[in-house]
């Protein structure tokens, strides 16, 4: 598959591949079609579960840390499609490894209610078990996680085992040097790894189109490595593209690319304000590129979902975000001080110095 290499423009969207248009309406397209066409009307509506319940994980997320019982949190809301869509293409045995804001991969994975949020919560130790659930912790530094995946996929060549390694990482991560360095090790050993770009737009405040003057996915064959640029909104376009990728991936072929043009809807992180670099005017236009809108209006029309099937999808929704608030709360968060625990097998002069410095920090605190 080759990218498109148009200068990037307001139309841009428009230059991806798609399989259901913004208003959900189905559009032939010859090279994607192959890899849905067995997809029928009750996995689409898998799909869209998967999406209504990801939604509501990430606004419950978003009001447990309003409500002060999580640090932070990194909304994912208008990257549903992006997420579930290329996440469902996984065969059981692959690996994982995600940015920080891919909830809706762990949904995918299989994550337990407590798992979205014991990393922002501050707990020790992984969020979750990575054996478990073929994922590894979330990286918080940006773009690092491409030379995981890379190292782990020449472990896969090694041991020759029907596996692949897939990074996601955003748009904001393409500038680093880290992900450029995996991608380059990725292309000469022809390793099965692919890489995911979540292009939503927005690197914090940076725009994509301050970042780079043409489609992301037009970098990949720079480095030998096939690309595919997809409407990440649409979640049929995301399905096929990812496995498109895991089957050039899987049979030797080597590493494989794939940018799905999407939108981050809110902030980067709830310590961050986007009214103070984005434009409003913007943001509505993405509104009405509503990935759950965009697949509801396709299984509506062709008769494929009742008021009652997306209640039952509502449901499962509230009942995840209710299961994931309970787990939070009932987590024991350990004393402050015990972050010094555990540092060094033995005791060591420069550490509790430190502990006796923070200790002192904390009691201007007591009784206040």
């Amino acid at each position: 598959m080759s990218s498109h290499t148009t200068p990037l423009v307001e139309s841009d969207l428009d230059l991806a591949e798609r399989i259901l248009a913004p208003d959900g309406t189905r559009v032939p397209n010859p090279q994607l079609d192959p890899y849905v066409a067995d997809v029928d009307a009750a996995q689409l509506r898998a799909l869209y579960r998967d999406m209504i319940v990801l939604r509501r994980v990430d606004s419950e997320g978003v009001a447990l840390q309003r409500q002060g019982q999580l640090g932070l949190w990194a909304p994912c809301q208008g990257q549903e499609a992006a997420q579930i869509g290329t996440a469902r293409a996984l065969a059981p045995q692959d690996f994982v490894f995600p940015s920080y804001r891919e909830h809706g991969v762990l949904l995918a994975r299989g994550a337990q209610p407590g798992d979205y949020v014991r990393m922002w919560r501050g707990e020790e130790g992984s969020a979750f078990d990575p054996a478990e659930l073929n994922v590894a912790p979330l990286q918080i530094i940006i773009g690092a996680q491409t030379l995981h995946a890379v190292g782990y996929a020449l472990g896969i060549q090694h041991d020759g085992t029907d596996e692949v390694a897939i990074a996601y990482f955003g748009d904001g991560a393409t500038s680093q040097g880290d992900v450029n360095e995996a991608m380059v090790f990725a292309s000469s050993y022809r390793v099965p790894v692919v890489f995911v770009c979540q292009n939503n737009h927005w690197a914090i405040s940076e725009p994509v189109g301050l970042q780079s003057q043409f489609p992301l996915a037009g970098r990949a064959p720079g480095f030998g490595i096939p690309s595919m640029r997809v409407d990440g909104n649409d979640v049929l376009a995301c399905l096929a593209a990812m496995r498109w990728a895991l089957e050039h991936a899987r049979s030797g072929k080597g590493p494989a690319y794939i940018e799905t043009v999407t939108y981050r809807m809110g902030p980067h992180t709830t310590a961050d304000d986007p009214k103070r670099y984005r434009d409003e005017g913007e943001l509505e236009r993405w509104r009405r590129r509503d990935p759950i809108a965009r697949v509801e209006g396709h299984l509506r029309a062709a008769g494929e979902l009742s008021d009652e099937q997306a209640a039952e999808a509502q449901a499962d929704a509230d009942v995840l975000a209710r299961d994931m608030r309970a787990a939070c709360l009932g987590m024991v968060t350990r004393p402050a001080l015990a972050v010094f625990d555990g540092v060094y097998a033995e005791p060591h002069t420069g550490l509790e110095r430190e502990r006796d410095e923070y200790a002192a920090y904390l009691a201007t605190f007591e009784g206040a």
